[in-house]
């Protein structure tokens, strides 16, 4: 990341220096519009210079505010995981302060009982003690001899000879002493978690292609600790570093034990995606890598309903065949050209050869038995590759790319300035090419969904099987003007896939293609103007 940042700014600087050297050696004359020209290159570069410092700034505050929440936030859980510490701690004593007056009253209440039990045999003892001592002065034998057997069967019975002189408990209450010399070693060590190393996204192991992303990273520093990652990644139309103003919400990907993770299945309706990830242990996540940014142009289009047919429902990449549509449209449109007629002609009645190329919502909408919907993005370079799916009960449909001018009344594939491939399920089944209104039957099934393949450079229009990327057809001609996508439907409805790359089986057929091409030669190899 750090050479490619390096990199992009020397070349700033290079065409900075070299508009500077233009402006300070030309002199007058013609040379002016040169210095104009390296003028105006330094305007670009200051203008995308103060606008990636803005976003730098942008970045910045962003930052500092998230470092302001992100620490308050932080200190609160301080607070609460410490008052969590203090509640155990509070609890745990509360405990162990029961269980040492549960101890004491257990000790206490067995000493009362033994000398309650010895107070009782000594009270007793005596009383048996002054007995015996009076009747040492008994002078008549016989009540003598009664009396000493009474003191015999008394001390036989005494519970003074039935008591044991040993304490049932001690004193010692040792067994409930405590020591925290450990628990304290280990409260001061309590620090903060620690957290994984950001990883490196690299650039050169990522990739992009057939519609998905392969992103690949590394650790610089071994963890094995680490238990998952998380990959986050959004769409943006801006090279280079992520924005913090008007860009998309962070989508993540959660949970992922590798150290790469293909996204699949992608609409590229931007021109580039940003990516970053960040590594986790058990407890906490790391921080984030830098960003990456790759880029995932693609051809996007919708369906110009301003010039479509009214016989046709045009919604964005979607078209069906309404019957119905036209009938009220076109009698308000009648009654507003009579109220307008006058000696100027109507602009919408101007003819064909002398209207100017048409832009999205200034042409004509097709009319007659044309029942054509265009593309609003015109094609004037490059690759590109988009898929249609017709509905099961579709009677008629084309497909295929037209230039701008195509006259309203005008059908696909019926002039040199449209190509095509037709589908007919009314009264016999056909499957054909056509252009410049030239027919060639197709000799093969005609499959759930079509792709179609433009290289406007290359002069190729392919049509293939979407689903296994079977060739259907090819034209090979020189494309003059910008071309549109073009569709024609009847009874029956069209539905469109763009923002697709164009995908590497189509690549690896365009450079081995050759077949089909050369069998159509009377459909092929035509330049129109």
């Amino acid at each position: 990341m750090d050479s490619q940042k390096y990199c992009f700014k020397e070349n700033e600087n290079v065409t900075v220096g070299k508009a500077c050297f233009l402006i300070s050696n030309v002199t007058a004359g013609p040379s002016v519009n040169l210095q104009q020209e390296a003028l105006q290159r330094i305007i670009s570069t200051l203008a995308n210079k103060n606008d990636e410092i803005q976003n730098f700034v942008d970045t910045l505050n962003h930052t500092l505010k998230g470092v302001q929440e992100n620490s308050s936030n932080i200190l609160s859980e301080l607070d609460e995981e410490f008052d969590s510490l203090y509640s155990i701690l509070d609890e745990v004593k509360e405990s162990m302060i029961n269980c040492i007056k549960q101890e004491q009253a257990r000790k206490s209440q067995e000493l009362q009982s033994q000398i309650s039990q010895c107070n009782n045999a000594l009270e007793n003892s005596e009383e048996l003690l002054e007995f015996a001592t009076r009747s040492l002065d008994i002078k008549e034998p016989e009540e003598f001899s009664k009396a000493a057997r009474q003191i015999k069967d008394r001390v036989t019975m005494a519970s003074a000879f039935r008591l044991s002189l040993k304490p049932k408990v001690s004193d010692n209450m040792t067994h409930l002493m405590v020591d925290f010399s450990q628990e304290r070693q280990m409260l001061q060590t309590l620090k903060f978690l620690p957290v994984p190393k950001a990883p490196e996204i690299d650039p050169v192991e990522c990739l992009v292609a057939d519609n998905s992303v392969t992103v690949a990273w590394r650790m610089l520093e071994e963890d094995n600790k680490i238990d998952h990652f998380i990959l986050e990644h959004r769409k943006t139309n801006f090279d280079g570093l992520p924005r913090v103003k008007d860009e998309r919400c962070w989508e993540i990907i959660d949970n992922i034990k590798g150290t790469e993770y293909t996204l699949s299945g992608l609409k590229f309706d931007s021109k580039y995606m940003n990516f970053r990830v960040r590594a986790c242990n058990k407890a906490v996540a790391g921080e984030y890598s830098d960003p990456v940014t790759l880029e995932t142009k693609a051809l996007n289009f919708n369906l110009d309903n301003s010039s479509s047919h009214l016989n046709l429902k045009v919604e964005d990449t979607c078209v069906e065949w309404d019957p119905t549509g036209g009938k009220g449209q076109e009698s308000k449109m009648k009654g507003k050209e009579n109220k307008g007629r006058s000696g100027t002609p109507s602009p919408k009645r101007t003819s064909v050869g002398s209207r100017p190329p048409a832009v999205r919502g200034s042409r004509d909408r097709f009319t007659g038995e044309s029942y054509t919907v265009l593309g609003d993005t015109a094609i004037e370079s490059g690759q590109h590759y988009w898929e249609v799916k017709a509905q099961k009960d579709c009677k008629s449909y084309s497909v295929g790319v037209a230039y701008k001018t195509l006259g309203k009344f005008d059908q696909l594939g019926k002039t040199n300035t449209s190509w095509c491939i037709h589908v007919n399920n009314w009264l016999q089944n056909t499957f054909a090419a056509k252009h410049n209104n030239k027919v060639k039957a197709l000799d093969v099934t005609v499959p759930e969904k079509i792709g179609v393949f433009c290289d406007f450079d290359g002069g190729q229009l392919s049509f293939y099987d979407a689903n296994s990327k079977q060739l259907l057809y090819s034209f090979k001609t020189k494309f003059t003007q910008p071309v549109l996508p073009g569709f024609m439907v009847w009874c029956g409805g069209l539905s469109l896939s763009t923002g697709m790359q164009v995908p590497s089986a189509v690549r690896t057929l365009q450079k081995s293609e050759n077949g089909m091409t050369g069998s159509a030669s009377s459909l092929n190899n035509v330049v129109t103007q």
